[in-house]
């Protein structure tokens, strides 16, 4: 090889180095925006630019760019003509659309779940539960709802079923601000859904699959529901 072949050999993998870390990096980006917005740290309807973005995290503007593009997709964030990125927000006539969508997949979850979960997933469910019950113990809102989202996660995982998993999380992104509201305003919340979470294992646990996809429907229309009431909404 000569040394404009090892010249050219070099910068191709220089350039797909730099590729990977980027794409890496802006994995890493993506999963901070999403915590930040899940945690209510960036509000519904609130502007995001590469520019703060980058500098906050104190890295370059390319793969906070990458990261938007995936938030988009993922619809937990949109890109509005003249206005740029911003989270996204979602009317209420949407959200009762999206619950319902929302219970039909986690019924089907429920289904495959209590046909296919491992031993591993089960245990691990029932961790989440344990930790859950701790929260909840202490009307404690703010360790609760990340357990809360792990466990119905966990849960989908448990269906071995990818393109359930993708549609699942699409659906449940855009719910994310409402989610968390349904606790957020009313703490007692966290005790009905910890038990609801409970009779989900125990019925998935046990293989029965028309019971398993019936809890969990019922759960996320009960959720919308509790939902409804905590905004002092009839619906």
């Amino acid at each position: 090889m000569n040394r404009t072949e090892e010249k050219i050999g070099l910068s191709v993998q220089n350039s797909a180095f730099e590729l990977l870390r980027e794409h890496s990096l802006s994995n890493l980006v993506e999963r901070e925006i999403e915590r930040q917005i899940i945690s209510g740290e960036l509000t519904s309807g609130g502007k995001l630019t590469e520019a703060g973005i980058a500098n906050q995290l104190r890295i370059s503007r390319g793969p906070v760019r990458e990261a938007l593009r995936s938030l988009e997709q993922a619809g937990l964030v949109v890109n509005e003509k003249n206005r740029g990125m911003s989270v996204r927000q979602i009317s209420l006539d949407e959200v009762g659309h999206i619950y319902e969508v929302r219970a039909a997949l986690d019924g089907l979850i429920g289904r495959l779940a209590a046909e296919r979960i491992t031993k591993a997933q089960l245990k691990k469910l029932k961790e989440l539960i344990k930790e859950m019950k701790v929260a909840a113990s202490q009307n404690n809102f703010v360790a609760y709802f990340p357990l809360n989202i792990a466990f119905h996660e966990n849960l989908a995982l448990a269906a071995h079923n990818p393109a359930l998993v993708m549609n699942y999380r699409r659906v449940t992104n855009e719910l994310t601000l409402f989610r968390r509201a349904t606790f957020e305003k009313n703490v007692s919340n966290i005790q009905i859904s910890t038990k609801n979470h409970e009779q989900i294992v125990k019925a998935i646990e046990s293989g029965d699959v028309d019971l398993s996809e019936k809890l969990l429907f019922d759960h996320v229309m009960d959720s919308k529901k509790r939902l409804y009431e905590a905004l002092n909404l009839n619906r």
